[in-house]
């Protein structure tokens, strides 16, 4: 605030201005605490964690010993994956499907493969509990075949539905037939 000079006559004749001092805010006691509480909930806050799914992957060396083992083509369905999220999928074997088990379509999500894989699931346990020979562990394999335009996230997507539907064995396979080539290539 400014002061009033109230006496008459002075040597300068003037007004008398007071000075006006720098308030400075010493700031190092906030810029501790600021320190103290980055590193106090840097401590005591949980980063996410991922999320990782269980693979049994080969082993490196193929033993030449190993006699491939034949699998009923009752337990066995195969799934293509595409480009644009396109699925198709199909039961046994494409050169001798199974009855009903010709190629169809299907998305993904409860309403599309998903849907199928429980009813599989189903009945193959049931077909393997009144096969003569089935041991406890015997239910239905699905082979996954994705092409070289289906995307990482397809693949993430049906590993999902894998685990979701509860498939006791199933396999990622890279090698197609030309039958199945043609399938998936066809718009």
């Amino acid at each position: 605030m400014a002061e009033l000079n109230t006496e008459s006559g002075g040597d300068k004749g003037g007004k008398v201005r007071s000075k006006k001092s720098n308030a400075k805010v010493d700031l190092t006691a906030m810029v501790d605490l600021a320190f103290l509480l980055i590193t106090f909930f840097m401590l005591t806050t949980s980063l996410s964690k991922p999320q990782a799914m269980n693979l049994g992957l080969p082993d490196k060396a193929d033993d030449p010993t190993d006699v491939p083992q034949k699998v009923d083509q009752k337990r066995t369905m195969t799934i293509l994956l595409g480009d644009d999220n396109k699925i198709k999928w199909f039961h046994g074997l494409l050169e001798s499907p199974e009855p009903n088990g010709k190629p169809t379509d299907a998305t993904y999500g409860k309403n599309g493969i998903r849907k199928e894989l429980v009813k599989r699931v189903k009945s193959v346990a049931e077909y393997c509990a009144t096969k003569p020979g089935s041991k406890p562990g015997d239910g239905l394999i699905v082979i996954i075949k994705p092409s070289k335009k289906s995307t990482y996230r397809n693949i993430v997507d049906i590993l999902d539905e894998m685990a979701i539907t509860d498939v006791p064995t199933y396999a990622i396979v890279n090698d197609f037939t030309p039958e199945e080539k043609k399938l998936i290539d066809v718009k």
